[in-house]
């Protein structure tokens, strides 16, 4: 490998991403178009509606990153890469025809890359002008909290994945966006959330959590369901009302509610992560995903894994959501392996990762 450049593609849910990073740490450049806004009407993410709209970001965001990175001549990168999956299949089919059409095009090789190793490897990514720090030291246990998906794996090098628990229904993030909008706030709701909670001063809501034994698994559609019904009780209805509606809370409710909400997430992540930790011998712990950009969450492992006495990596918020240079930094990993796509790679929307 010459330049050590990668440029990214990532397109799998509602972020039109493109990224240029340097073997596989140092960002050159990450451009990112949100369609947050577009789908806050909804309140969810419309898929036709989202495929669409890479659609019309795409060819803007790519010459914005090659602008940035200062990337005149292809010959200058080393390779293409894009994500595969998981995500939605309109969404990833945008980015993959991008990505094999530079590739053919240019002659560069063609690197596909899981969509949740990305948020993995966002750990070793470096800003432009970020000094220099060690990468995460293995083995290490590593929890991805995102809207589409929550689990904890175990590394002992790059690339190797043991999976250690899951959630065995919904994700973390998906249920922060369900009780935001039964609670009335804006969406996404993981931030709405966290904001609402910080006006909290009682802390007396307190919600169930689901530990599923002594494993690593985990369970959110309890706690959507123990949302409804304190909702409900808070508004004198039945659980099963239609006419339950968020905005005939008061402010004070809802702060509470949404502070017990998220510390009952929150503990339930931070104990099974930390737990993982201590058991496996980990030399460091990465979150990441969407929700990792949660403060509460963040701190709360932060401050255990002090105890503990090791280093807790979590990329900058802006980095734990959708964005291309953390496929590029899992990219760098696997074009040293070797791997490399063809024209025949296509969407895979139910893509696990490889344990």
């Amino acid at each position: 490998m010459s330049s050590g450049r990668i440029l990214s593609v990532e397109s799998s849910c509602d972020e039109t991403a493109v990224a240029v990073v340097e073997r596989g740490r140092r960002i050159l450049a990450s451009v990112v178009a949100s369609q947050v806004q577009l789908h806050s009407a909804t309140g969810g993410i419309v898929p036709e509606v989202a495929a669409r709209a890479h659609l019309r970001w795409m060819i803007p965001v790519l010459d914005e990153a090659r602008t940035r990175a200062g990337i005149e001549d292809w010959r200058e990168v080393d390779a293409v890469a894009v994500t595969e999956g998981p995500g939605l299949a309109g969404s990833l089919l945008v980015g993959i025809t991008m990505a094999k059409t530079l590739a053919w095009s240019t002659g560069l090789p063609l690197v596909p890359v899981n969509h949740l190793e990305g948020h993995i490897y966002a750990a070793w990514l470096l800003d432009p002008d970020e000094e220099e720090k060690p990468a995460p030291e293995f083995p290490l246990v590593a929890l991805v909290v995102s809207g589409g998906h929550t689990f904890i794996v175990e590394m002992e090098d790059h690339l190797t994945y043991r999976l250690l628990g899951q959630t065995v229904d919904d994700a973390a993030g998906e249920a922060f966006d369900k009780v935001g909008r039964l609670l009335g706030l804006s969406y996404p709701g993981g931030p709405a959330i966290m904001k609402a909670a910080a006006g909290a001063t009682a802390h007396d809501r307190r919600f169930p959590r689901a530990w599923m034994g002594e494993s690593y698994d985990f369970s959110f559609s309890g706690l959507k369901t123990a949302a409804r019904h304190k909702v409900a009780a808070t508004l004198g209805l039945p659980a099963e009302s239609r006419e339950l509606d968020g905005s005939d809370l008061s402010e004070s409710d809802v702060a509470e509610l949404a502070w017990g909400f998220q510390e009952s997430v929150v503990d339930v992540l931070s104990s099974k992560l930390l737990r993982a930790a201590r058991e496996l011998g980990a030399r460091s712990i990465i979150l990441g995903g969407g929700v990792a950009a949660n403060a509460v969450l963040r701190d709360r492992i932060d401050e255990g894994a002090r105890g503990l006495r090791l280093p807790l990596i979590v990329p900058r918020p802006g980095l734990c959501t959708d964005n291309a240079a953390m496929i590029g930094a899992a990219a760098y990993h696997r074009f040293l392996a070797g791997e490399r796509g063809d024209r025949s790679l296509d969407a895979r929307p139910s893509y696990k990762l490889a344990v």
